[in-house]
């Protein structure tokens, strides 16, 4: 956010209907690959636009093709509307398959009035580290960590 040519535009922030952070997403691979992370969402209440308590959300999936290496990623994303709202909270949701998920705009304000924001459901920005290369088939589902959910709120 503080870096203006690299950053989520503020005025994105302020139109998404929930938001995601899942800080390092683990990934490796030799021909067969898994990644995985745990993060939290919130959603904005719809009467005043608060911000609702976290949940708990983790991010799995697998790859198979061929790709070699291993990354962390820190993911952020953005709902920006209802219909991206109601399927990211379904039980099950698969990144890239029932919704799309487009990569989000940076830069200054200016990049926010895109057409990206009208018409992706939700939108995505992530930083990486580490090497990975290789093109494969590949799945990740977010769900709801329920486990992690009760321990933080009983």
């Amino acid at each position: 956010m503080a870096t203006p040519d690299k950053g989520i535009p503020h005025d994105l922030l302020e139109k998404a209907h929930c938001i995601v952070i899942v800080p390092g997403v683990k990934k490796g691979a030799f021909i067969v690959g898994a990644e995985y992370g745990k993060g939290f969402l919130t959603c904005r209440d719809h009467g005043n636009r608060a911000w609702s308590a976290p949940g708990a959300v983790r991010i799995e999936g697998g790859s198979v093709g061929l790709q070699v290496g291993g990354s962390e990623t820190d993911v952020i994303l953005m709902v920006m509307n209802q219909q991206g709202e109601e399927k990211l909270l379904q039980s099950q949701f698969t990144l890239g398959g029932e919704g799309e998920v487009a990569a989000g705009p940076v830069g200054r304000t200016i990049a926010a009035k895109t057409d990206a924001k009208l018409t992706a459901g939700i939108l995505s920005w992530s930083r990486s580290r580490g090497v990975f290369a290789g093109v494969a088939l590949q799945g990740a589902t977010l769900r709801q960590d329920l486990d992690d959910n009760q321990r933080v709120q009983g």
